[in-house]
């Protein structure tokens, strides 16, 4: 697959995982929840943290994601993502996005043993989709 195909198989989840969702609107972790809500996209944090973020509930952990989500964005340290990416393969995630500065390679390497979509490649979602702060 290239990586537009990647990303549109990606996009094509009914619902997302913002991991390392955040209630600082200058980090990442808000802006990527923000981007999914500027296109419509149904979007749901996971921060063990917070009750909810930009008036959306939040999870505390993958687990805890409603079954229609199968694509999640990564937003978190290197160490963190590997800490990560096995509970959201063990959930059933089907596409990965590792947003840059989130990437490990084992995690990146378990995901394609595993035939898991996962875009590690310095692609921001934000640059692809088109992100606008208000």
């Amino acid at each position: 697959m290239t990586v537009q195909q990647q990303i549109d198989q990606f996009l094509a989840s009914p619902a997302f995982g913002v991991i390392g969702a955040s209630t600082n609107r200058s980090k990442y972790g808000n802006k990527i929840l923000r981007c999914y809500m500027q296109h419509g996209y149904r979007a749901i944090p996971v921060n063990p943290n917070e009750k909810e973020i930009e008036g959306i509930a939040c999870v505390s952990a993958i687990n805890g994601l409603p079954a229609e989500v199968k694509s999640i964005s990564m937003i978190t340290p290197p160490e963190v993502t590997a800490q990560l990416v096995p509970l959201a393969l063990d959930k059933g995630i089907e596409n990965i996005w590792m947003q840059p500065g989130a990437e490990h390679p084992g995690a990146v390497a378990l995901c394609r043993q595993r035939n898991v979509n996962v875009i590690a490649d310095g692609s921001c979602l934000l640059v692809v989709m088109g992100y606008h702060d208000h």
